[in-house]
Parts: structure tokens; sequence; C-alpha cells
């Protein structure tokens, strides 16, 4: 029996604010949440990976020296949720950072296709575990870029930074204002008395590489639309409301829909922050309706199951605000509750969805909590 020597457990997020828009360059506002992966590993003496995925039965051997291929050691390719640690690995070594060959196994208590962000935190997970077993060490902004770039080179999804970030360096019972654009980030206090509830549609959102890329499409092209205009623009975080409201007759209209929804998102999180520090939780909790309304109307990523969850939340009592967090199509609301109607709130909210439709959710009680560590 393979004894392992440490234990790395990295969170899942959910992002209050700010949905669609890191690609974007735009402001965020995740936490990361009391949901994690859980890996323990030890170091081998060659450079061979062997990896046991505890939830799935299944095992994966690959070779270091063989990641560009794709393949295991038997030249099988490797399994889907295999080219996360092999996708890490791959992109540490481009950065010319030898690696030791590793034991592991993981096990994982967030949802997997539900928007809380399972493959960044197998990501961040296994980059925490080979920063620790390697003569190098990457400050964890560095630490979360190269698992992003993992995502998009190897992976094959164009993810923004926020989903790494949040899981490498979330803060207990703090929001995370991320302004992306600039690398910067400060930990935003949340409100003692407030519950963060994630419903779970048990829709698996398939964040597959067509409909996310598609999106990130048209904002690239709303982007080099604005160029045309406002050659200072380098993103659409630089473009204002009153700068869209100007020159939106350029755009096409499914390519406008977009950018608006960008554009106003954006200005949103600065708002929320604002509400957050000045304890206006019921401005917050507006914010994140008008962001649902948004995503529905005008990035189309909402279904209608989704709409059901947000829609009975907010007309139940105690409810702050709800909306759609993630990439959409499925996946989880989050609701900002009272603390004291929270566990009511819950309970009701599961019955009537229970009854409305034929999933079953999962609604549970969250904080927001710390990132990244290895545990003692």
């Amino acid at each position: 029996m393979t004894e392992y020597q440490y234990t790395v457990t990295a969170p899942g997020r959910v992002n209050l604010l700010g949905e669609h828009v890191d690609y974007c360059n735009g402001p965020v506002l995740p936490a990361a949440i009391d949901r994690a992966v859980s890996l323990r590993f030890a170091p081998r003496e060659d450079e061979r990976v062997l990896i046991s995925a505890l939830d799935l039965h299944e095992s994966v051997c690959f070779s270091l020296r063989e990641l560009e291929a794709k393949i295991d050691i038997h030249r099988q390719p490797l399994p889907g949720w295999a080219a996360y640690p092999a996708g890490v690995a791959h992109v540490l070594q481009h950065h010319n950072l030898p690696l030791r060959g590793m034991n592991a196994e993981f096990t994982s208590d967030i949802p997997i296709g539900a928007g809380l962000s399972s493959s960044a935190a197998v990501e961040v997970a296994f980059a925490v575990a080979w920063d620790t077993l390697s003569p190098w060490s990457l400050d964890r902004m560095t630490l979360a870029r190269y698992c992003q770039e993992a995502e998009n080179r190897y992976v094959g999804v164009n993810c923004g930074l926020m989903d790494q970030f949040a899981s490498a360096n979330g803060v207990a019972d703090h929001a995370l204002y991320f302004q992306i654009h600039k690398l910067h980030w400060e930990p935003i206090p949340m409100p003692p008395d407030i519950a963060i509830i994630i419903a779970d549609s048990r829709m698996p959102h398939s964040l597959q590489t067509s409909e996310y890329n598609e999106r990130r499409a048209a904002t690239e092209e709303a982007l080099h639309i604005f160029q045309t205009v406002m050659p200072a623009v380098s993103a659409l975080v630089d473009v204002s409301p009153a700068d869209f409201e100007a020159h939106k007759h350029l755009l096409p209209a499914k390519i406008a829909q977009r950018a608006q929804h960008v554009v106003y998102e954006c200005d949103r999180v600065n708002q929320a922050v604002q509400a957050l520090r000045a304890g206006d939780v019921a401005a917050f909790g507006k914010l994140m309706i008008a962001t649902h309304a948004s995503l529905r109307d005008l990035y189309e990523v909402s279904v209608p199951e989704i709409d059901f969850l947000v829609d009975t939340a907010i007309s139940l009592p105690g409810c702050y605000g709800a909306r759609i967090t993630g990439g959409g199509f499925g996946g989880c609301t989050v609701n900002l509750v009272a603390a004291e109607q929270a566990e009511t709130f819950a309970k009701e909210l599961k019955r009537r969805y229970d009854q409305h439709t034929p999933y079953e959710t999962e609604v549970y009680v969250s904080r927001a909590s710390q990132g990244a560590h290895l545990l003692a």
C-alpha cells in the first residue's frame, strides 16, 4: 500500500458577481467555498506520475517525458480527467520548472459539472503538490496563471483566470475582488449575518467548447470593432457603459448583446464592492438579480430550470439576491440569504424545485473559505 506524505486541499469557488467577464479582463467577485479537492501525494524516484481518482474508481500512470503526446505508459490516450494534472505538469515544465514523479490519489466533494470549478480545484491541488515536492516556489498568482494556461493550452477550454485564482487565493469569510487586467486583488469581508446558499440544479452544465468559445469569440469581435473608434481600448473592461451606448450601433445585433452584458457586468461588480464595504446587502442583492437577467437575456446562458430556481429564491423570505453562477447551461445558482433564515430557505427552495422539475436539487449552506493549502 502506498504511503502518502502530504495532503493538500484545494477549494471550489462560487462567483458572487462578475460572470463571463474574466476573459475580457473584467473585475470579478468570487469566493472560495467549503467544498474541495483533497489530494494525498508522495514523491517518486522516477519520472512517472501514478494517480488514482477515487471517486471515479480509475487510475492512470503517465511519464513526465511524454506529456505532449497525451498518452499513458501503455501508449493509450489519457482519460479526460487526467488531462488536468497532466496539463499542469506540461505547463510547469514548459516554464523550465523541474518536476518529480509522484504517487497521488484524490477525492472531491465539489459537484462535477455544476459550475463550481471542480476542474480548477484539481489543477490547483496538483500545482501545489508539485510546488511542495520541488526546489522552486511559486507565488499564488503565478501558480493560478500556470493552471489557467494548462486548461487553455492542454485541456482546450479557453477559460479565464478567475477559477484558478479563487481556488489558490481564497480567504475565509471574504469575497475576493479581483481586477484581472491589473492582476490586483483584495479580500472584501462578507457580512457575518449573511449565508451563501448554493443550489445545484442537477442539470450538468456542459461547458463545451462550442458554446463557451462562441461567447468568447463574440466578445473579441466586439472589442475589435470598438477599437476602430477607441484605439486606446485594450479589453472590453475599458469600455464604459456610456462608451457602449455611444457606439453600440456599430455592432451586429448578437455581438451587441454579448458585449452589453460584459460592459454592464463589469460596472455591477464595482458597484457591488462599494455595497459590501458599506454593508448594504440589499443593494448587493439587487445587483445579483440584475446580473441573472443579463445572463438570461443578453448572454443567453441560462435555462428554464435555473430561472425557476432564481425566481423561486427571490420570492422566499430572507433572500437578498439570486442568480446563475458558473459557465451556464445548467449548474448552480448562488443565493445571498439572511443567516437566521438560511435553513428554512434551503428546505423550501429544494421542496419547490423538486416538485416542479424531474431533477432533485441539492441545496446547501456554504461559507467563504481558505484557498489551497497543505494540511498539517
